[in-house]
């Protein structure tokens, strides 16, 4: 129901209609009667016999204009549309000057039914008015320009085919909010029964989703309602909302749990500065894990319900910052999705141009920073309904939704579709990488820290570990760039590679399979993320982030020694080649030295073209001998 409505019916129609009125529109005594005995029940909140108390009161009178518009608000109130716009044309026929607020009411209605030209004409009519508030003038503005750009999407309507998922996962309750791992191996949503909310889960084999489960014990409860959540793109971390908890910060509050194996862990309140006594809820993180987009009514906003999002740092989140007025309205807005290429959002608002109520918006981030105002997904993805909870495939071609729509034939309540997007409102593409950290003695799974660097932004994009078990790890990753790869763990020597993601198909993973030797005197890492140019020595800023894998790993084995090496194929003279190694070689050593590693922990050497590692007989054999690398000459 609409929160606003309920909010507005439940607080102004007594003031409206049952104050003590000496005079109605009807002189039938039994007529006054049933409208008296209606009020008494909207004030008992006794809705259903307040209704019948007000046919009651009509059928003594018909003409009976207060009953009327009354019985229009309590069926407007139970989202009875069609049967409140009846009894508001029928006041309005009666009489036509009676009261300008069953204008704005009938717009409304008319609205939810689709009849926007109907709308059009009583929101005129209701803007002749002189006495209006700001407020009200302004309210029946933005619903006349709703109506101009319906009217407009109506003639022009977007590609939309939903596809029901099946009795896999729907049921005759309420299935919505689906969230899908970046390899769609597992979708999680919500499943409401009997009024109390839980997760449940699906894994996705030969192409087709299996029967859904139950998600946890751990994270769902029998007395609180959990929902509305994000679960990070290597299925790892969920985060939800957890409403009237004890361990809550207000009404409701963000939590994230971790994946323990088959199981979760004991979901944590985020505390501050993300929750607060308000309300926060609908989070949606990125696909580094480092920003978390969610909903709150807290202090600072635009109005409503507004978008704010908290970025990860080294001591924890950060002061939450609303996303603007790009974003964010008087109205409300909801539901934010961040898409794995961090940089299109989707969301549902009600104060953009839209089809009326509750629509679903794109948002893209702009050259500044700063994210340009949304556009409209269109008709008929967007009704004269409310649309919510709207997540996107992470290849972008297709979204998941729910609906309780009767023109999509469900399987009972709301039910979990999926649709084709559009290709005007797709995100960038994004693939993802997958990969398996093992032991390279043991050849056994192991938990290790993996870093995946943008090269030509010199950026970290995923940070994250290895799980235990498996040594298994997901990142999604933009489409058609170069990344750095480095993986470390306590006690091993780190992996250093580089990857290409251009021409690579963005519906194929890119599997990495890694193996972590153990400290030993005399193994070496070759340094595939240092870089120069051709036959020059200067550290190119691509090589920051290996740089640091190297200091930090010195750092934390302080016993550690190691060589650095540099290396060239036998192209052009021997002599040049050497004074080359050396230099690059001693470049590493130098820039190790001047931020803070201590100089007896290392020394540098240059071999020429003396020690290949490859035969030199092809440009790519070639490539592999260039190459700078550490060896560890003491432990």
């Amino acid at each position: 129901m609409n929160r606003i409505l309920f909010i507005v019916l439940f607080t102004a129609l007594p003031c409206l209609l049952f104050a003590q009125q000496r005079t109605y529109t009807t002189r039938d005594e039994t007529a006054i009667k049933y409208y008296a005995t209606a009020g008494s029940n909207y004030d008992a909140r006794k809705i259903d016999d307040a209704i019948s108390s007000l046919q009651q009161a009509i059928t003594a009178d018909d003409r009976f204009v207060e009953a009327h518009i009354f019985l229009g608000d309590l069926y407007h109130l139970k989202q009875q549309h069609k049967e409140a716009a009846e009894q508001y044309l029928k006041a309005i026929s009666i009489n036509p000057e009676f009261t300008q607020g069953v204008y704005i009411k009938v717009s409304e209605v008319e609205i939810y039914l689709g009849r926007y030209k109907d709308a059009q004409q009583h929101l005129l009519k209701y803007l002749t008015y002189p006495y209006i508030t700001d407020r009200d003038r302004f309210r029946a503005k933005k619903m006349m320009g709703d109506c101009d750009f319906a009217l407009t999407a109506l003639q022009h309507p977007v590609p939309f085919t939903p596809v029901n998922l099946g009795p896999e996962i729907n049921t005759a309750d309420d299935e919505y909010l689906p969230v899908a791992t970046a390899d769609e191996s597992m979708l999680i949503f919500t499943r409401k029964i009997n009024n109390n909310e839980d997760f449940y889960k699906s894994a996705k084999l030969n192409n087709k989703w299996q029967t859904a489960s139950y998600l946890s014990k751990q994270i769902n409860t029998p007395n609180y309602n959990e929902g509305a959540q994000s679960i990070s793109q290597d299925g790892k971390y969920l985060f939800f909302t957890g409403c009237n908890r004890p361990d809550g910060l207000g009404k409701c509050d963000i939590y994230v749990s971790q994946k323990k194996g088959d199981d979760w862990s004991t979901p944590f309140d985020l505390a501050k500065p993300i929750n607060s006594p308000g309300w926060e809820s609908q989070p949606s993180i990125s696909a580094d894990g480092r920003t978390l987009y969610f909903v709150s009514n807290r202090k600072g906003g635009y109005g409503g319900y507004d978008i704010w999002k908290s970025t990860l740092k080294s001591t924890g989140w950060g002061e939450p910052e609303n996303l603007g007025p790009n974003i964010n309205t008087a109205f409300d807005e909801q539901s934010p999705f961040i898409h794995p290429d961090d940089s299109t959002l989707y969301f549902c608002s009600s104060g953009w141009p839209g089809m009326g109520n509750k629509d679903l918006y794109i948002s893209r981030l702009g050259q500044d920073g700063k994210w340009q105002k949304p556009q409209n997904l269109g008709y008929p993805i967007n009704s004269s309904g409310d649309e919510n909870g709207l997540t996107i495939s992470a290849s972008g071609g297709y979204a998941y939704f729910a609906s309780n729509s009767a023109n999509l034939n469900g399987l009972g309540g709301y039910d979990i579709y999926m649709f084709e997007l559009p290709v005007t409102v797709r995100p960038h593409t994004v693939t993802y990488v997958k990969g398996k950290v093992t032991d390279a003695k043991l050849k056994k799974p192991i938990e290790a820290i993996v870093e995946i660097t943008d090269l030509e932004k010199n950026q970290v994009v995923y940070k994250d570990v290895s799980s235990p078990l498996e040594g298994y790890f997901l990142a999604t990753l933009t489409s058609g760039k170069n990344y750095g790869l480095n993986i470390s763990k306590e006690g091993y020597l780190f992996y250093s590679e580089n990857f290409s993601l251009e021409g690579h198909a963005p519906t194929q993973p890119f599997i990495l399979n890694v193996s972590l030797s153990p400290i030993e005197v005399g193994k070496t890492v070759i340094l595939k993320n240092i870089f120069f140019d051709t036959d020059k020595y200067d550290l190119e800023t691509q090589s920051k982030a290996e740089l640091q894998q190297i200091a930090d790993f010195l750092a934390a084995n302080p016993t550690v020694k190691i060589e650095i090496s540099g290396h060239t194929d036998n192209t052009g003279n021997d002599q040049l080649n050497q004074t080359l190694s050396e230099n690059r070689a001693k470049s590493v050593y130098q820039y190790l030295v001047a931020n803070g590693t201590n100089p007896t922990k290392l020394v540098f050497k240059g071999y020429g073209k003396t020690q290949p590692i490859a035969p030199n007989t092809t440009d790519e054999n070639k490539a592999k001998n260039r190459r700078t690398e550490f060896k560890i000459i003491a432990k």
